[in-house]
């Protein structure tokens, strides 16, 4: 599989390029900042980007979607952060942020299933981060954006955000296999299994 991520930006959010072997297609996860190194990266690699997933709508998350995506690709996220790429203070982000005019944006509800770069991808809606936070969920790996980092889980404080979703969202998380990789929107990969046993915020919902 070609997995690559960097996160070398004032919020420390992972950017995440995901390729299946036996494919030149890749999909870019989380484009916050840099869009040509995003390119670049590719390039190195032979891989062509052939979508655009967004975990959820924070600017750090969603900040360089438009350049990456241009005039040929979408951009993958949930109807309930749909607003954020145009109107994050009437969204309820709790901050002002320059708008993102992403051309092709995809409506995303629980349930759809995506197929990009050779991989069957299943969106998880985790709403309470934000009202629109998902996983992306394949048989080896979960995208799980800022819900659940290597011992800790995302902020549920926000104007927008919902603890009582966010608790609904760890439990559904719960439910997976320990043995997914757990690919975070901030911090170094990590396993179900290992969150389950170790992350302290996981342990008291057990």
């Amino acid at each position: 599989m070609y997995l690559d991520v960097f996160s070398d930006n004032s919020f420390e959010s992972n950017c995440w390029l995901i390729g299946a072997d036996g494919t030149d297609e890749a999909v870019v996860v989380d484009p916050g900042f840099s869009p040509a190194r995003i390119r670049t990266m590719l390039e190195t690699e032979g891989k062509r980007a052939a979508a655009v997933l967004a975990t959820h709508g924070h600017f750090d998350h969603i900040g360089a979607a438009a350049e990456v995506c241009g005039d040929e690709l979408p951009l993958f996220i949930h109807e309930a952060d749909v607003l954020a790429l145009t109107d994050p203070e009437g969204w309820g982000a709790g901050y002002p942020s320059p708008p993102v005019p992403v051309k092709d944006v995809r409506a995303l509800v629980d349930g759809d299933v995506l197929t990009f770069a050779g991989f069957r991808i299943e969106v998880v809606h985790t709403p309470g981060h934000t009202p629109g936070s998902v996983c992306y969920l394949t048989d080896g790996w979960v995208l799980s954006g800022d819900l659940v980092f290597a011992g800790a889980i995302g902020r549920s404080d926000f104007p927008n955000s919902s603890p009582q979703d966010m608790e609904r969202s760890l439990r559904r998380f719960l439910e997976l296999p320990d043995e997914l990789d757990v690919l975070p929107g901030h911090g170094p990969r990590t396993t179900v299994g290992r969150e389950r046993a170790r992350n302290p915020f996981l342990v008291e919902l057990r």
